[in-house]
């Protein structure tokens, strides 16, 4: 039974290249039926790792590859995921549509210049840890400007 991380992750990426998966639950299962005994919270580490994120389609959610030429559409759906922006002075929170806050918290990891270390992704809520008190504001105003 295969249990490698390596052989785990290309298999993940052989199944989205070839399949429309629309859950976790769903990808697990199909990993487990290929030999793969893998947790959700492993599974949602691997999708961070390969950069796959779920998106909308007119057939409802799947996976796919985050690419750089789909940056700007992914940026409306994200927008759209936000439902608002809370913080204090040392931590910002992010609140999402339920089931959506590891989707935006992916993205808003993986934006340039965004002088945030990292985030902490629940359902339908994000915790943001800034790289400086001082640039709390200068966040705040990056995620608004994804929401227009």
């Amino acid at each position: 039974m295969p249990t490698s991380k390596l052989a785990r992750q290309s298999k993940i990426k052989e199944v989205i290249s070839n399949l429309d998966v629309s859950s976790q639950e769903e990808l697990c299962n199909i990993l487990r039926e290929n030999g793969f005994e893998t947790t959700q919270a492993t599974l949602s580490r691997d999708l961070h790792e390969l950069g796959i994120v779920r998106v909308p389609t007119e057939q409802g959610f799947k996976y796919v590859f985050h690419l750089e030429d789909t940056e700007q559409s992914l940026k409306q759906i994200i927008g759209m995921e936000i439902i608002n922006v809370l913080h204090n002075e040392s931590t910002i929170v992010v609140r999402t549509m339920p089931g959506r806050a590891q989707g935006v918290a992916l993205y808003l990891d993986r934006m340039k210049n965004s002088r945030i270390i990292g985030t902490v992704a629940g359902d339908d809520s994000i915790i943001i840890i800034p790289d400086s008190h001082k640039n709390i504001e200068e966040i705040i105003k990056a995620i608004k400007r994804i929401m227009e």
